[in-house]
């Protein structure tokens, strides 16, 4: 991580007893002070329902830090920094009391006045806790002033408008921060890197030089239990509309002036306004969705979608979901964007795959041993890593060519140095870095995109479901997708990042 000056904030925590605060935030917040990014005047508040007192708080914060295999003499410095408030954020007199709180910590501290309230709590909450903090007077405070949110913002276009006016009326839109984690991942990060900083693939990042891009991120695990918010949700609503869609516009969008917020934001929602629409019957000819059903995974038996908890036995929400995407412009006209993502699949993967056109005449070309095309490969996760296949001469006697991989892993020592997502978003929020975060323009165009899918599938069944097995790649249909273009899904082990 650069290296800048430590930050100064008051941080309040709503959800703090949550699974999101215990897992990412707490050990993030953790990183930043043990680097000292995080400066020693910085205090949280966390606030939630449950009755705890600052002792039982902070040692929960030390559990949680220590769960996640942080290891330091200052464990017990850096919980000294956490507070307690039980609160209910209905109530204007718990705002009250939470205010009393923040002044005198900020006194205590020397914080300047500076505060990010983030809510990692159910978003149906955050339009009711965001009015709050301003009229009961949490945002009259004398330095900035940030709200952080989680996704998902929204449930559709119209609940997302909703939610987003209400919002607006506490905050303006340079100070709501609203966080995809994939926007963090330092591969992710590294595409406008990979793409800007190289002669080597930038006079080639268009439709003369790259015949397709593949963006897969697939997971082994099913719903588990998150049946209930996944059946409101889909693998559409869940996953293609915030984290595929801009990891879509970060490889799709034209140079930017400056790297600034907001020149790269600019280029970002240009090429969500360039999407080809696609509604009504068409959909059936750009997207496929899937449904997995019940069999085994490494020697024991899972559930179908429809068995597990919290879930309608009938239920047609798709676990899977796999489409083209044409970007109408001079740079991609006629390349397709390929995505897919689903649950209960064969591997656990994040990659992005740009395939280059071959060239006019290959004089290597042997028609029983055809040359695999260039291929650029970003591993995202589990591994992170960028792999380039390229064709070379064959050892030995003759002038045949075969596939070589160069290759740089986050491996050994850089594995250990390479920063959790939100450990980098918490700390560009305190430096009031708003890049890596998504404008409301982003989230409204990309919720113009998928509404019109979603209506489609929710006005036809999918009489198929379940479609595909679990531990496999997903349904024929995703595979006859692309066949049809003739091209085909790159697999997981054919791309696998190389030690260097």
């Amino acid at each position: 991580m650069a290296k800048y000056k430590e930050q100064t904030s008051l941080i309040m925590i709503f959800g703090a007893t949550g699974d999101l605060a215990n897992r990412k935030l707490y050990p993030s917040l953790y990183r930043l002070f043990r680097k000292g990014l995080l400066s020693e005047r910085f205090a949280v508040i966390g606030v939630a329902r449950r009755p705890l007192t600052n002792e039982q708080f902070q040692e929960n914060v030390k559990n949680s830090v220590l769960e996640a295999k942080e290891t330091g003499n200052n464990i017990e410095e850096f919980a000294s920094h956490f507070y307690y408030h039980s609160h209910d954020v209905t109530d204007s007199g718990s705002y009250t009391v939470l205010k009393r709180m923040a002044e005198d910590l900020d006194n205590q501290y020397g914080l300047g006045g500076n505060r990010i309230f983030y809510l990692a709590m159910a978003p149906e909450f955050f339009g009711t806790i965001a009015l709050h903090l301003k009229s009961d007077g949490l945002t009259d405070v004398p330095g900035f002033k940030r709200l952080v949110i989680e996704k998902p913002f929204g449930h559709d276009l119209a609940s997302a408008v909703e939610l987003n006016e209400k919002i607006r009326k506490a905050f303006s839109e340079d100070e709501i921060y609203r966080i995809d984690h994939y926007l963090g991942k330092q591969m992710v990060q590294n595409i406008e890197v990979i793409r800007f900083a190289n002669a080597l693939f930038e006079p080639l990042w268009n439709n003369r030089y790259i015949s397709n891009i593949q963006v897969t991120s697939s997971e082994t695990l099913g719903v588990e239990e998150r049946g209930r918010y996944y059946e409101n949700s889909g693998a559409l609503r869940d996953m293609v509309q915030n984290h595929m869609l801009q990891m879509v516009a970060l490889l799709a969008m034209e140079p930017p002036i400056k790297l600034t917020t907001d020149e790269i934001r600019s280029e970002k929602i240009r090429v969500f306004r360039s999407l080809r629409e696609i509604e009504g019957d068409e959909v059936a000819k750009y997207f496929v969705r899937g449904q997995y059903g019940a069999g085994e995974m490494n020697g024991l038996p899972v559930p179908a979608y429809r068995d597990e908890p919290m879930v309608d036995p009938h239920s047609n929400t798709e676990t899977y979901v796999a489409g083209k995407l044409m970007i109408d412009n001079a740079r991609w006209a006629g390349v397709p964007f390929y995505i897919r993502t689903g649950k209960r699949l064969g591997a656990k993967s994040t990659k992005i795959v740009v395939q280059f056109k071959d060239i006019p005449m290959n004089l290597y070309y042997q028609p029983n041993k055809p040359l695999n095309p260039n291929l650029l490969v970003i591993h995202i996760q589990p591994e992170e890593g960028i792999t380039l296949h390229l064709n070379a001469k064959k050892a030995g006697q003759g002038m045949d060519a075969t596939e070589v991989k160069l290759s740089f892993a986050n491996t050994s020592v850089n594995e250990m140095n390479t920063p959790e997502a939100y450990e980098l978003l918490l700390y560009d929020c305190m430096r009031g870095d708003a890049t890596n975060f998504a404008h409301w323009d982003e989230v409204a165009l990309s919720w113009s995109f998928v509404d019109k899918i979603s209506d489609y599938w929710e006005s036809t069944k999918e009489e198929s479901f379940p479609n595909y097995a679990p531990g496999s790649r997903g349904p024929e249909a995703a595979e006859q997708l692309l066949e049809k273009d003739g091209f085909f899904w790159w697999r997981v082990r054919d791309l696998n990042v190389e030690n260097c």
